[in-house]
């Protein structure tokens, strides 16, 4: 599981402009719509062709928690791709993105600077140009560790250097032992 990628994908999926189908039955049916088939569900969903004929016409109601669980992440991958790609690209060229994390952060600065790890809790306002970089390593397939490392170089700037206006000579934030992530558009 990503913390930081399911993190995006959240905030995204709260500018939906309707909820995804909740039911196993209407969830089959918006997959099989949208993958043109019952066999590419079925591999998709590691099932037989067959179970998902019987989720499609309603004889199967309840799906076992695992698969339940694939379901929805597919449904919600493939759920209003126009509103998601209308709110990344909001996100990356005017809004920017807020993150509201708990974690342990520190920084390298030179001696003398009081650069001990500590818990802070921080409700930040990314700009846009930080935002655009964390869609666009986040659609690359980038490792939870990449997008980390971006939204650990974000807070530098923007919150530890205040977008250059105080500690000039920092060299790296530390961002470590995340206990609360969470993004909003």
């Amino acid at each position: 599981m990503s913390l930081f990628g399911d993190g995006l994908d959240a905030a995204v999926q709260k500018a939906f402009t309707r909820p995804a189908p909740k039911s196993a039955p209407a969830q089959m049916r918006y997959l099989v719509k949208q993958m043109k088939g019952t066999r590419a569900v079925a591999q998709m969903l590691r099932i037989s062709q067959r179970t998902v004929e019987r989720y499609v016409k309603g004889q199967i109601k309840k799906p076992r928690p695992d698969l339940a669980a694939r379901m929805e992440r597919e449904v919600k991958k493939r759920w209003q791709p126009q509103v998601r790609a209308k709110a990344r690209q909001k996100a990356a060229t005017t809004a920017g993105i807020v993150i509201d994390t708990r974690a342990r952060m520190g920084y390298t600065a030179p001696i003398g600077a009081t650069d001990q790890d500590r818990i802070r809790h921080l409700t930040v306002a990314l700009p846009p140009q930080h935002a655009a970089r964390l869609f666009d390593a986040q659609e690359q397939g980038a490792s939870d560790a990449r997008l980390q490392e971006i939204t650990a170089e974000a807070l530098k700037e923007v919150y530890f250097q205040d977008g250059g206006r105080r500690a000039g000579s920092l060299e790296e934030v530390r961002f470590t032992d995340i206990e609360h992530l969470e993004f909003d558009l």
